[in-house]
């Protein structure tokens, strides 16, 4: 569906139902360079299982327009505005990395809003390496390489995608490559200057669930968990054998912790 947030048409997916501002919400938030695509297997679920879900392409992302976000803060600010826009008062919020903690910091600013958090591949901090950013920023190649090899465990680098003949490294360089030029160095950026999470975790009052990979090289579990100890009403589920795209490298797993939370 599309939907003007801020002036902008904003593309979201929902999980092949029409979106009902009257059954309880799930939106869903990607991560630096990507769309609403991460979450393919997870918002169809909810979206017929009782929800009505906004998988949501953040401004300047897949099908949306506008320009990217600089800051985790301006997206937390921009979630409530969509949330306005669609009519929802109050929602679920789930985020990857990037999106993690931007519904972390909108879970903070708006606690009547945020009814639960799933917070997949998280750290209440997130600094990027300056050659990544140099590439990002440079539009080089590179960048896309250092961070689909990063963001995967072993067992993505070796195959492992659940779907015969698909390559779970090549799709997520696709998926990166299909970003505009700019964005991805954009979201890293506003990652790496993000210094709020702990402030905000210590704010947030609602159920929250942390997702975390196992061998996740870009938010490792003991950051992951680090963070949920800063937040009052926090869980943790593992996802064992996942790097930083447990949606995609363990998509049912990463599915049951959802379902069992939400």
């Amino acid at each position: 569906m599309k939907v003007t947030v801020d002036g902008n048409s904003i593309f979201a997916a929902t999980g092949g139902k029409e979106f009902d501002p009257n059954l309880p919400a799930v939106v869903f938030v990607h991560g630096a360079g990507m769309d609403r695509t991460v979450w393919s297997l997870q918002s169809r679920y909810f979206a017929h299982h009782g929800h009505s879900v906004l998988a949501v392409d953040l401004p300047g992302h897949g099908l949306s327009d506008g320009a990217p976000l600089e800051s985790i803060e301006a997206i937390a600010d921009w979630l409530a505005v969509l949330l306005d826009a669609v009519g929802v008062e109050k929602a679920a919020v789930a985020g990857h990395s990037m999106g993690a903690i931007s519904a972390l910091e909108f879970a903070a600013r708006q606690p009547g809003r945020a009814k639960a958090l799933a917070l997949l591949g998280v750290a209440a901090s997130m600094p990027v390496h300056p050659a990544l950013l140099k590439a990002a920023q440079a539009n080089d190649h590179l960048a896309v390489d250092l961070v689909t090899s990063w963001a995967h465990g072993d067992t993505g680098h070796l195959g492992g995608n659940m779907t015969p003949g698909l390559w779970m490294l090549g799709g997520g360089a696709r998926l990166l490559e299909r970003a505009s030029p700019g964005v991805l160095h954009n979201d890293l950026a506003a990652c790496s200057a993000y210094e709020g999470g702990q402030a905000a975790a210590e704010r947030v009052a609602c159920e929250t669930l942390l997702v975390l990979g196992s061998d996740d090289k870009m938010t490792p579990f003991k950051a992951g968990t680090a963070l949920a100890s800063m937040i009052s009403a926090a869980q943790v589920a593992r996802i064992e054998g996942s790097g930083h795209m447990m949606m995609l490298e363990k998509p049912d797993d990463t599915l049951a912790a959802l379902k069992a939370f939400l």
